[in-house]
């Protein structure tokens, strides 16, 4: 009998680990950010916090002088930054290496015979992403704030950002099954539901369908959501919210999600988000494709593009709102002015 009574609460005790394992364990806290009984509430956990909080510290800034000759002066092949003194370039040159390629050093994009071989790929798209950057601080303020991003916002010391996405859908099943669109196969970039895993060249890329669900006039004679396209926005919509580790209610009033006027501020700023990314991914990442070798590419041959998760990774602020910019002011040249060209009609 006492063997029998083991047994049963050891089950019992593995049955309430496997049932309870998605669980908070408390302490969790929640903040009210809207109206009473529309479920406007923030939870966070103070354990996750302190992660998220070390995960997200600065790398100390090099520091460097702007007086002496000038980059382009000093070194040959100078295509960006030319313009910074040759201390500043340097110093920029060794924070870049720690942020992307801490291991394999300057190898990483040079040929250390000759730095101004532009043999090796990883050269090329390390200017480019320069450029990108110095295009996300100049004309998409209406997202970044001043706080700006870095290349450290994306990588944090990996040559390949951890978060990123390929156009292709695995498309589990034979003919009984169908498209299963890349549902009930969780993975994170969905938030770990059973809901298509990749719903992001439907809406982060150019001429992308707008992420609604309900139609915008009073009869159902404009827009029609069909069955697979309210999944992907669905889907899309949990990754935004897991990807910044925030409620539906971080953006929306649940009452009404698809009311503009009902919505928080940060709605208009993420929807601000979803143009930038159709921007950098269109006009930066995608130019790439013949740049990049075959190992680098998805099973379809497209390059490696970014979704919410490349940037914020779990926070709603990427590296907690933190700017680096001041240390780095030469990727924000335009910051602060009048933007040109990135005003899209909203929808």
């Amino acid at each position: 009998m006492k063997n029998w009574t083991q047994k049963i609460a050891l089950a019992l005790g593995i049955f309430a680990m496997m049932f309870l394992t998605a669980c908070e364990r408390p302490p969790v806290e929640s903040k009210q950010t809207g109206y009473r009984g529309t479920g406007m509430d923030q939870i966070s956990n103070p354990r996750t916090d302190r992660q998220l909080a070390k995960l997200n510290e600065l790398p100390p800034p090099m520091p460097s002088s702007a007086d002496g000759p000038k980059a382009s002066a000093v070194y040959k092949n100078v295509k960006v930054l030319g313009n910074l003194s040759a201390a500043q370039f340097s110093a920029f040159m060794v924070s870049m290496t720690s942020w992307v390629a801490p291991n394999q050093g300057c190898t990483y994009c040079h040929n250390v015979q000759n730095f101004a071989d532009d043999s090796l790929y990883t050269k090329t798209v390390a200017r480019r992403m320069i450029q990108m950057n110095q295009s996300i601080n100049s004309n998409w303020s209406d997202h970044v704030k001043t706080t700006g991003v870095t290349c450290y916002t994306c990588h944090r010391g990996n040559n390949i950002p951890q978060n990123i996405w390929f156009d292709t859908v695995d498309k589990r099943g034979g003919n009984m099954l169908g498209n299963t669109n890349g549902q009930n196969d969780p993975v994170k970039a969905n938030a770990y539901s059973s809901l298509p895993k990749q719903p992001f060249s439907s809406y982060f890329v150019a001429n992308a369908n707008a992420a609604r669900v309900i139609g915008d006039t009073a009869l159902p004679t404009g827009h029609k959501a069909t069955l697979q396209s309210t999944e992907n926005v669905y889907g899309v919509m949990s990754h935004m919210s897991h990807s910044l580790g925030v409620n539906c209610t971080f953006c929306h009033n649940s009452r009404a999600f698809s009311s503009w006027e009902e919505s928080t501020p940060q709605r208009v700023q993420a929807w601000y988000g979803i143009q930038m990314l159709k921007d950098v991914n269109t006009n930066f990442m995608t130019p790439l494709t013949s740049t990049f070798p075959d190992n680098r590419k998805g099973s379809g041959g497209d390059v490696a593009k970014a979704n919410c998760a490349t940037c914020h990774q779990g926070v709603n602020k990427p590296l907690l709102g933190k700017s680096m910019l001041q240390d780095y002011p030469f990727l924000a040249p335009n910051n602060g002015k009048p933007k040109e060209g990135n005003q899209v009609a909203k929808n």
